[in-house]
């Protein structure tokens, strides 16, 4: 693959590249309407797969927290048409890297020395290029070691890269008035947090202490003599991506295995450590030739305070999912319904998120739950069709939820998506006996 000898940093020629790119997806459209009026059995597929791949290309000469907003939405399978899928799901893997004269000026800045000078060996060809960094291999005393290296200019151009996205935001969720900043706010407030490698470390090392006792799953060791703001190094740890195995897995007994863990991780870190590893996308996670799950990369991770954290799971609770007065009580708290809201406001989205959560909570109404039963995940795309197509949702306010929710949801999304690919059927309690 090519690599990359510059990233846009300014302000200016950042909002250039992405103009470019709007430009191109006008063309698309205009294209697609000319071909509409000759052919009225012309589907949306082509324009869908030529948008996506002239967006995912802008997006990945920028990297940064665009590309990160790309990789985000990938995980939203039943929202998003199959071909943004397909290709923002890229974003996970495949992605231009730095070229070598880039990485070593990156070493010299941050640790004061190059490479070669740190490690007993060094690849200076990256193994793997994401949004935020690219990942190198070393040796040092006998041991391999991963070492991730962030691109220049990331975290400087996170504030205006989202102003930039944030018009079509607003359009596309229809956002209205100031509270919207709120949302906003807290992506920004996230990235910023992922482009702290210190942070990053000491929160990855917590995990690992706290969850290490998980059975089937496996942390890498990290280094802090090896690190710093923008370098963080780690064991090498071997393995293949889950959506390798995923693909290719006619085990069961495996997948099971392998989904367990998984979510035992997933639900101690919340309602234990109430705090989450909120990127649970494939290119996070690696089976090993031990059928052991390895996690990697804590920079996302959210907090979970109480204030939201015990209404949001008391909406797993029946009682209170089917007693109106104690249901209307929970939106409120959690900021889904307004004070400001009219009465078709209220009467719209609490029928609304009681359809959701009646859906979404299903997992939890059990002892086990079959994660491979294409029902479920059937029924998630119907609503999701469903709300889609909805005119009545257009004309009112989208503000709606606490910003917890943002990266709450983005982890059940991912982690459920996970548990699809795995085919797992899983014990819904289990992690308790990690207390």
């Amino acid at each position: 693959m090519k690599t990359i000898d510059y990233i846009p940093t300014s302000k200016i020629e950042r909002a250039s590249k992405l103009v470019q790119t709007g430009a191109k997806v006008g063309v698309n459209y205009l294209k697609y309407y000319g071909e509409k009026i000759v052919n009225s059995d012309l589907t949306r597929d082509k324009l869908n797969e030529d948008n996506a791949e002239d967006i995912y290309d802008g997006l990945k000469k920028l990297k940064g927290s665009a590309l990160k907003v790309a990789q985000m939405l990938s995980m939203d399978k039943s929202f998003l048409p199959q071909a943004y899928v397909e290709k923002f799901s890229l974003s996970q893997f495949s992605v231009p890297p730095l070229s070598a004269p880039l990485v070593l000026k990156t070493f010299k800045t941050n640790l004061g020395k190059t490479p070669y000078e740190i490690f007993d060996e060094f690849n200076a060809n990256s193994v793997n290029a994401a949004s935020i960094g690219q990942v190198h291999i070393a040796v040092k005393n006998g041991k391999k070691l991963a070492v991730k290296i962030q691109y220049p200019g990331v975290a400087n151009s996170i504030s205006s890269d989202l102003a930039l996205v944030k018009p079509i935001a607003i359009r596309m969720f229809n956002l209205q008035g100031k509270d919207s900043d709120k949302y906003f706010k807290e992506v920004e407030d996230k990235l910023i947090e992922e482009t702290n490698y210190i942070l990053e470390l000491q929160q990855s090392q917590e995990v690992v202490a706290a969850c290490k006792k998980i059975e089937h799953l496996l942390f890498p060791e990290y280094y802090p003599e090896f690190s710093s703001e923008k370098i963080i190094t780690m064991d090498w740890m071997t393995g293949i991506h889950l959506s390798e195995f995923t693909a290719k897995n006619e085990n069961h007994k495996l997948g099971n295995q392998l989904g367990q863990a998984l979510w035992n991780f997933y639900m101690y870190q919340i309602h234990i450590l109430r705090k989450v590893h909120a990127d649970p996308h494939p290119g996070n996670f690696l089976v090993n030739d031990n059928h052991q799950l390895v996690a990697l990369d804590f920079g996302c991770m959210k907090k979970i305070p109480n204030n939201f954290y015990i209404p949001y799971f008391e909406l797993v609770d029946q009682k209170i999912l089917n007693n109106p007065h104690l249901f209307n009580e929970k939106l409120f708290e959690l900021e889904i319904l307004r004070t400001d809201d009219s009465e078709e406001e209220i009467v719209y989205f609490t029928q609304m998120f009681y359809d959701l959560l009646s859906l979404f909570t299903q997992p939890f109404q059990e002892e086990t739950f079959d994660f491979s039963n294409p029902e479920f995940f059937g029924n998630i795309a119907q609503l999701g069709e469903r709300f889609s197509k909805d005119t009545n949702l257009k004309k009112m306010n989208g503000n709606r939820g606490s910003k917890h929710f943002i990266y709450m949801n983005r982890t059940f999304f991912g982690l459920y998506n996970l548990l699809f690919d795995l085919k797992a059927k899983i014990v819904v309690n289990q992690y308790k006996k990690y207390e």
